[in-house]
Order: C-alpha cells, then sequence, then structure tokens
C-alpha cells in the first residue's frame, strides 16, 4: 500500500460524537504495538523505517506532519478527530508544530526496537534509495 491521508468520519448523536476507525480499510498489517505522543515540546525526529509501517491518528488538538513519499517534502496539516495518515515503510515523516492539546496515536507493524536498526534519520541518504524502494498500488 501506497502512503495515504485519511479524513476521518464523524457520526453525531445527541449524547456524543463518535470517529469510527475500520482499520481493514486504511492499513494491511497486523497491530503489534501502540504508542501515543503528548505533552510535545518540540518536534519528533524525521525519518523512515526499512520494515515498519505505521498509523498515525490525531486524537485532539492540531500539529503538523513532514512527510515525503517519493515527491519531496511536504508538510500536512493534522487535526484532532479528523485526520489520520497510513505511513508505509520508506516514507519518510516527522511531526512538528504541535498544539499543547495534542495527543497522536500511532499502530505499529513492529514492536519496539531499541537498537534502531530500522530507522534511516539521514534524508540525503533517504534521497538515494527512496525511489526504487517506494511502492506504489
Amino acid at each position: 500500500m501506497k502512503f495515504k491521508i485519511i479524513d476521518i468520519e464523524n457520526k453525531s448523536t445527541e449524547k456524543f460524537i463518535m470517529h469510527p476507525v475500520e482499520l481493514k480499510d486504511y492499513i494491511d498489517f497486523e497491530v503489534k504495538r501502540i504508542y501515543f505522543i503528548s505533552e510535545a515540546k518540540q518536534a519528533t525526529g524525521e525519518h523512515c523505517h526499512y520494515r515498519e509501517k505505521e498509523f498515525f491518528l490525531l486524537l485532539s488538538g492540531s500539529c503538523t506532519a513532514v512527510i515525503d513519499s517519493g515527491k519531496g517534502k511536504e508538510e500536512i496539516s493534522m487535526s484532532g478527530g479528523e485526520t489520520a495518515l497510513y505511513v508505509p515503510n520508506y516514507v519518510w515523516h516527522g511531526f512538528k508544530d504541535f498544539s499543547s492539546d495534542a495527543i497522536l496515536l500511532a499502530l505499529s507493524s513492529t514492536n519496539y526496537n531499541p537498537d534502531r536498526s530500522d530507522y534511516l534519520e539521514d534524508y540525503q541518504q533517504y534521497l538515494t534509495i527512496r525511489d526504487k524502494n517506494i511502492k506504489e498500488v
């Protein structure tokens, strides 16, 4: 699957607003890990993964995603409960400009590996491998 921006549906009732996300419609992996970022005081590190695929859902607040899915870096504004991103392996990504109430949820295809061998954090090196590794479906 390729990189996707997903608009989250909102279903309003008299009691609440529900934001359903049917994972089968958006991701092609079994979720092995869930984590979330809150109280972010600065940008996350930009990087790509060789194996890991991720699904990011902004639960509240706002932030900006920095993405290179084969066309150079672009910035995507995310709003809580409205925007999600499917980020397959070999897609450069990072997040910045978090509002104070931002909570960014991530679903991952891999378990945590502290040696960071799945990370590529040098953007110039990424550009040398990007086009032959990004898969279009």
